[in-house]
């Protein structure tokens, strides 16, 4: 069986970083836009490759092809993890509203059967 890591090995301890900026790990959408990045970069320049059989050209087009499909996934995938955030937060402020007025004369849900009559 495998034993857990100690302190001093490699690991759980030390996050994983990319390039010594980039928290691979604990970024959301980092490790998938670096491997869409990844494959976008080897399609991109092996396609070239094969097209035009121009080796240098071919490594700028695949760095090119990193580059745009990394940014590309990077903000498809922030904009849905925010999308995502605000739905979340909506939710919760709604479930809170729900426990806070439930069965109050605040509730909304609470039909107004008698708004006319209370009064003497």
């Amino acid at each position: 069986m495998a034993a857990a890591p100690e302190a001093g090995e490699p690991g759980k301890g030390k996050p994983f970083k990319l390039l010594g900026i980039l928290d691979v790990e604990n970024i959301p959408c980092a490790r998938d836009s670096t491997l869409y990045g990844s494959l976008g970069s080897v399609v991109a320049g092996l396609g070239h490759f094969l097209l035009t059989s121009r080796i240098r050209r071919s490594c700028d087009v695949g760095i090119g092809g990193f580059i745009l499909v990394t940014l590309g996934c990077w903000f498809h995938c922030r904009y849905n993890y925010a999308k995502l955030r605000i739905q979340e937060r909506l939710a919760r402020e709604g479930i809170k509203n729900k426990i806070l007025y439930e069965s109050t004369h605040l509730d909304p849900e609470r039909k107004q059967t008698n708004s006319g009559s209370s009064s003497n």
